[in-house]
């Protein structure tokens, strides 16, 4: 009781600590963070891999199986989808949300590694992965242009070389590369 009574023998200091309570409140609440979605990483790796000339269900079972088999022994997979289409074969790996994705794509890689020699010897390159966050948008667009190199050998260049590259820096969610005539983006 006593620490009420001092509330109404001291109207001064209560009107004042009410001020005070209020405007820290007004404070607080414009310091909040405003966003339309709350900010997610969303652990999520593609692997891509191609065999021109392949129907879906060759692909299904000759590319996207090894791969799953391999993939799927990585530990915190928490969710694998695939789908395949004439010359190509998309597996969509989803990880627990603890788990770090850079370590992730080095697991992916070794599952990769692994399957090689499951895989048609008739594949024109290597299966690839790129790291990606459903919720990101583009922040960056790299345009490759030459007088001395082809189309062809700048897009060879642009998805062998340099996505994987760019993929590795820390922060980047996702690396595109697009037809000769789109240009590879990296967002992240």
């Amino acid at each position: 009781m006593k620490f009420f009574a001092l509330f109404i023998y001291r109207p001064v200091a209560t009107i004042l600590l009410s001020v005070a309570i209020t405007l820290c409140g007004i404070l607080g609440f414009r310091m909040l963070p405003v966003a339309p979605l709350p900010q997610v990483d969303f652990p999520v790796i593609m692997v891509s891999a191609s065999l021109p000339g392949a129907s879906p269900e060759t692909m299904a079972s000759s590319v996207a199986t090894p791969l799953e088999r391999s993939l799927g022994r990585i530990a915190g997979v928490s969710e694998m989808t695939s789908s395949s289409s004439l010359g190509s074969t998309r597996i969509i790996l989803q990880f627990d949300f603890d788990r770090d994705i850079n370590g992730a794509a080095r697991d992916v890689q070794a599952a990769i590694n692994a399957a090689q020699s499951l895989l048609p010897s008739g594949m024109p390159s290597r299966p690839t992965y790129r790291k990606a966050n459903p919720s990101d948008a583009p922040i960056m667009i790299l345009t490759l242009t030459s007088d001395t190199y082809s189309q062809g050998e700048l897009y060879d260049f642009a998805s062998t070389q340099l996505a994987p590259t760019i993929s590795q820096i820390d922060g980047v969610g996702d690396v595109d590369v697009e037809a000769a005539h789109c240009p590879p983006y990296a967002s992240g």
